[in-house]
């Protein structure tokens, strides 16, 4: 992997280049993980031309999670004093070494930070990375795709396990502390983000964070979940009946949601808007009857972090391109009834490679659990 994060710095000095800087200070994590392969708690990274520096607060063990174990040798490392912002001592350290102009994260600093790191970094100016590294992230290689299979399989493989014991009277709560510990002893490093478990009224809100209320038969149940691997993580969220045989109304909202979705996985392909897939799935809900207001984006990339670019919504213009991950995940909720949302993770890919690749297939047929 050495030589895959030395290969990403150099497409980033070629940035730089372009946007007329000599020298990035890189301070989102997720980013100083793309280009190092290491994420210390707070660090930051200077990438000149001719060096890579990773200003890492004193007091992290070299050893923490084995994360600085994975430095690669050509980034040197500057020890940060306790106290001390990494991102100004990397951007003293720019001026040490007369950079002329220092291109920053101004999406991932505050206005005092981005004041301090320009007087730290003078007489070098200042200007904006505009988020450069997000954009060479986007695409993924086949390692990083890699291991968000392998994430979209602990996860499948946690949920299964749950699918298969008693639900009826556990809580909300419980069933998600469940899962994530069921997602970490599969081999997660943790969960990609907090798990969501949804029954009888909540079941199908988006990002329903869990409560006390236990699982009751008839109940429409709303899981959604990730695991992380190795830093990536994927996405989904599927839907089922507890106890009982579901009712009319249940099969019929189930089966709206699950043509939805499937409309929107089919929308994704090379060169075609981001604003396709959510088009293909707006047009089977509002055609049953269902809208939502303010609507939300069907789907959005996942990787390092789990909402990324591109963003599927209606307004978002950008083209897909192959080898980008991303969710599609339609849902619908009834006040006072519950109701259901079903969301995977796909690889863009060509038709000629067999269109979108699936990683998550954990059934989404309506089960009576």
């Amino acid at each position: 992997m050495a030589d895959v994060h030395a290969a990403r710095r150099e497409r980033l000095r070629d940035r730089c280049g372009a946007l007329a800087a000599d020298a990035a200070l890189v301070t989102r994590p997720a980013n100083v993980w793309y280009l190092t392969g290491a994420e210390p708690d707070g660090a930051a990274l200077l990438l000149t031309r001719d060096r890579a520096v990773l200003a890492v607060p004193e007091e992290v063990p070299q050893d923490a999670e084995g994360l600085l174990l994975q430095q690669p040798e050509d980034v040197q490392r500057l020890e940060v004093p306790p106290g001390a912002d990494p991102a100004v001592s990397a951007a003293t350290a720019a001026a040490r070494y007369r950079v002329a102009v220092l291109a920053v994260e101004e999406h991932d600093l505050t206005v005092a930070r981005h004041r301090a790191v320009a007087e730290a970094a003078a007489p070098a100016r200042p200007t904006d990375l505009d988020r450069a590294v997000e954009q060479l992230r986007l695409v993924k290689d086949e390692e990083e795709i890699t291991a968000l299979r392998i994430s979209a399989e602990i996860a499948d493989q946690a949920l299964g396990e749950l699918l298969e014991s008693i639900l009826v009277g556990r809580t909300e709560r419980h069933l998600a502390m469940e899962l994530e510990r069921r997602m970490v002893d599969h081999g997660a490093d943790c969960a990609a983000f907090p798990v969501s478990i949804g029954t009888g009224t909540h079941a199908g809100l988006a990002g329903h964070l869990p409560t006390d209320r236990r699982v009751e038969e008839g109940d429409f149940l709303t899981v959604a979940l990730g695991a992380r691997y190795r830093g990536y993580g994927a996405s989904a969220a599927r839907t089922f009946v507890i106890g009982t045989a579901p009712a009319q109304w249940q099969i019929d909202l189930h089966a709206v949601v699950f043509a939805a979705q499937r409309a929107g996985r089919e929308a994704l392909q090379p060169g075609t808007p981001c604003h396709e897939a959510d088009r293909a799935v707006r047009e089977v809900l509002q055609a049953a009857g269902h809208t939502e207001a303010p609507p939300r984006p069907v789907g959005h990339g996942v990787g390092l972090e789990i909402a990324e670019e591109p963003r599927l919504g209606p307004g978002d213009m950008g083209k897909l391109d192959a080898r980008v991950p991303v969710t599609i995940g339609p849902g619908v909720h009834l006040p006072g009834r519950g109701g259901v949302r079903i969301e995977d993770t796909l690889v863009v890919r060509p038709l000629g490679e067999g269109g979108p690749e699936l990683l998550t297939i954990t059934t989404k047929e309506l089960l009576a659990l």
